[in-house]
């Protein structure tokens, strides 16, 4: 079950978007900015059940205040939500300029309810193709048990970090392959690619104490 998958560390990297990748936003729903009042409904989306969110809302407001808070108004002018017809919204993903020099992929969610209907993938070609080309690479932090996700990110051209060490995280490619490969398609997993990240990147993230992405 996924419930049993550890929580390991995986990075990805993409440096150029594959735009075969991209698919239209499903009819019925648009993509608009996080209002500054919806910041709970941002927080809690992430988790899958109100106590799972209550349990962790101290850690969000925690990442919220060390990574965007410093920035103005920034985290609303970037975040990202998919909203149904109703302008609920039902997934959430934007970049973030991380230490000030990498761009990252943050918080990617579709809540289960809405899962299965392409918005995730529509969601993610709106962020990936919003981006500068000087925007790129993109790196992103992710787990085992989003399996699901890192088959999408594979298909935008993401390939896992090989390195060891991702600043003052450990990078668990190793113990996450065998996972990874339990879980996935064989064409899936087979689909997969790894790559050393740039010296740039590595210097980035082990230029501060805080954890940005």
């Amino acid at each position: 079950m996924e419930s049993r998958i550890p929580d390991l560390n995986l990075f990805m990297m993409c440096e150029a978007l594959e735009e075969s990748a991209v698919s239209a936003m499903p009819d019925g729903f648009h993509v608009r900015t996080c209002r500054k009042s919806e910041l709970d409904v941002w927080m809690a989306m992430h988790f899958d059940d109100a106590e799972s969110a209550r349990e962790h809302r101290g850690y969000m407001a925690d990442f919220f205040r060390d990574v965007y808070s410093g920035q103005g108004d920034r985290f609303y002018q970037e975040c990202r939500f998919v909203c149904d017809a109703e302008d609920v919204p039902v997934g959430t993903c934007f970049a973030w300029k991380a230490y000030g020099r990498i761009t990252t992929l943050h918080w990617f969610k579709v809540l289960k309810s809405h899962e299965g209907r392409g918005l995730g993938r529509a969601l993610l070609g709106v962020v990936m193709q919003g981006l500068a080309k000087e925007g790129f690479p993109v790196y992103l932090h992710t787990q085992p048990s989003s399996f699901r996700a890192i088959k999408l990110y594979s298909d935008f051209g993401f390939r896992l970090l090989e390195d060891p060490t991702i600043g003052s995280r450990t990078n668990d490619l190793a113990q996450c392959l065998p996972i990874l490969k339990d879980h996935m398609t064989d064409k899936d997993f087979r689909g997969l690619r790894t790559v050393r990240a740039p010296d740039s990147f590595l210097l980035a993230v082990a230029s501060s104490d805080i954890v940005q992405f």
